[in-house]
């Protein structure tokens, strides 16, 4: 499948989802054909601009120099036309610069251009996401400054969390913000920051969490933007290093330090974690769509190789291709299936992210708010474990072959392999679907996929949906012994692993169906037309 056909085939799915049909009569200016234009222009531009820079990236890597960071050839120039052009910000409101297309659309573009360089797109998917953020809890000057810049990619933005001492337990961070002279003062140190320096853009803008009270825990840490330099000077933001990785060689892992450097407070003061979810959702969403841009390209070349690749058959006539394998074809099938119903799933969730804020009706929004904190869990790292899962079943079926840097194969399971662990690991999800969604939120969320799942499958034939909806019942009784844990957390916690597989076991049985259904559909129509 080429950029191409993976942009019909997303589009296809697209207009099979309830959602989008939604949205489209909520927005009148959303129809079918300008997805398919811009989902068509995305193609281009990833193939033709940023998948040429994918495997020289990884080779060439980032270098220190004068301790600034000089990212891999043409990367910098990739940047700005992606921000140049409007892809950078294609759902950022158009008061600030933005194209102001629904999520669904960037949704559906994003895995395009993850495909074509996910070690780039590190660097655009913070940008995106801290447009949102700035436009959302900035002052108005402060947004008005930042955000179209951001969206047309003159400067960049970075998320700032974690510490030496502090990865996941946020509780214990320990960056101060000090206000001297009418001017917020941060000093502290900070890690695993995607792009912490580059050379890309003229300015870097580092939305970073500091602690500006005395209460212990995640209470009294505030939100700030810290740019890299104020006045064409540096306001005291040094980078220590770039770490040393096993994958995503073109994007900069670093470790900045910040000396009294000088900072613009995002928001209520002392409510800087709640604030930042904002940007860390956008980037749940983003890893969800790094994974299945990786498993859409991985499982593409593994179906290409197969139907080239001679092997086997009668040995008094040609060796037949390695397809026509009874194992080969179990492994493309289940591989390719584990795309699409992931593309399903990735579409699903962006269409009610969309619709939890641009439906009328206020009790019908705060349902689907509830249904998109249910999901975004389990499309992050389902996501996430596609990309490497995939990546790992094409070498597989190519063999020695992709084992060999002859193909992209192993770089794909190298740069993915990380994707499970940033903006929150396995556990954390886990934990998140468990304690947050089940426990806290009184399950509201799970009800509303419950109700939405069998609603849909009702509509499909029994044969296709049967074994979907006893997924579904299976998945609602073990819900309701895990709801009753409650009071028992400890156990509660050690089986949240495996309650995340069996949500996700019957999220990806509902989207399989509407996957398979379609395809059904597309098949008889092609035996139509033939």
């Amino acid at each position: 499948m080429s950029f191409s056909r993976q942009a019909t085939s997303t589009l296809e799915l697209l207009k099979a989802t309830p959602g989008w049909r939604r949205i489209q009569s909520v927005r009148g200016d959303c129809d079918d054909a300008l997805a398919e234009a811009v989902l068509h222009e995305a193609a281009r531009f990833a193939e033709t601009v940023l998948a040429p820079l994918n495997t020289a990236a990884d080779r060439q890597g980032c270098t220190v120099v004068d301790g600034r960071v000089l990212v891999p050839d043409g990367f910098g120039d990739a940047f700005s036309q992606h921000g140049a052009d409007g892809w950078l910000a294609m759902d950022v409101p158009e008061r600030f610069g933005g194209q102001g297309l629904p999520l669904s659309i960037q949704t559906a573009c994003a895995p395009l251009f993850e495909r074509g360089c996910v070690a780039l797109m590190m660097a655009s998917g913070s940008t995106r996401a801290a447009c949102h953020l700035i436009a959302e809890v900035a002052d108005d000057a402060v947004a008005k400054e930042w955000v179209p810049r951001l969206a047309r990619g003159e400067w960049a933005a970075t998320i700032c969390i974690s510490e030496p001492d502090a990865g996941s337990d946020l509780a214990r961070l320990r960056s101060r913000a000090v206000l001297r002279d009418g001017a917020w003062r941060i000093t502290g140190s900070k890690i695993w920051i995607s792009f912490g320096d580059h050379d890309m853009a003229g300015r870097i803008g580092h939305c970073l969490l500091a602690r500006t009270g005395e209460e212990i825990g995640t209470r009294g840490l505030s939100l700030f933007l810290v740019p890299d330099e104020i006045d064409g000077h540096r306001n005291g933001v040094s980078l220590d290093r770039i770490e040393e990785k096993m994958g995503l060689h073109g994007s900069p892992t670093c470790a900045l330090r910040f000396e009294a450097a000088r900072g613009i407070l995002l928001g209520e003061e002392g409510r800087g974690l709640a604030q930042l979810f904002a940007m860390i959702e956008l980037m749940r969403l983003q890893t969800g769509c790094q994974g299945l841009g990786l498993a859409s390209a991985a499982i593409d070349i593994a179906e290409s190789y197969a139907q080239e690749r001679l092997q086997g058959g009668d040995p008094a006539k040609p060796a037949i291709p390695i397809a026509r394998h009874p194992d080969i074809r179990r492994q493309l099938e289940e591989a390719r299936l584990r795309t699409e119903t992931l593309r399903a799933a990735t579409l699903e969730l962006a269409t009610v992210m969309d619709l939890a804020r641009l439906e009328p009706n206020e009790n019908l929004r705060a349902d689907l708010r509830a249904l998109s904190g249910w999901l975004l869990p389990l499309v992050k790292n389902f996501g996430a474990d596609a990309g490497f899962t995939v990546a790992n079943q094409a070498i597989q079926i190519l063999g020695g072959a992709g084992y060999t840097r002859e193909w992209p194969l192993e770089q794909y399971l190298r740069d993915a392999r990380v994707m499970t662990i940033y903006e929150g690991t396995t556990g954390m999800q886990a934990i998140d679907l468990l304690t947050r969604r089940l426990w806290r939120d009184g399950g509201r969320g799970l009800e509303v996929f419950l109700e939405r799942a069998r609603d849909d499958l009702a509509d499909c034939p029994a044969a296709k949906a049967g074994a979907a909806k006893a997924t579904l019942e299976a998945f609602e009784a073990e819900s309701r012994r895990m709801a009753a844990l409650v009071d028992q957390p400890e156990t509660g916690l050690w089986q949240a692993n495996a309650y995340l597989n069996a949500a996700w076991d019957a999220f990806a049985a509902w989207m399989a169906v509407r996957v398979e259904a379609l395809s059904a559909l597309q098949q008889s129509t092609a035996g139509e037309a033939a």
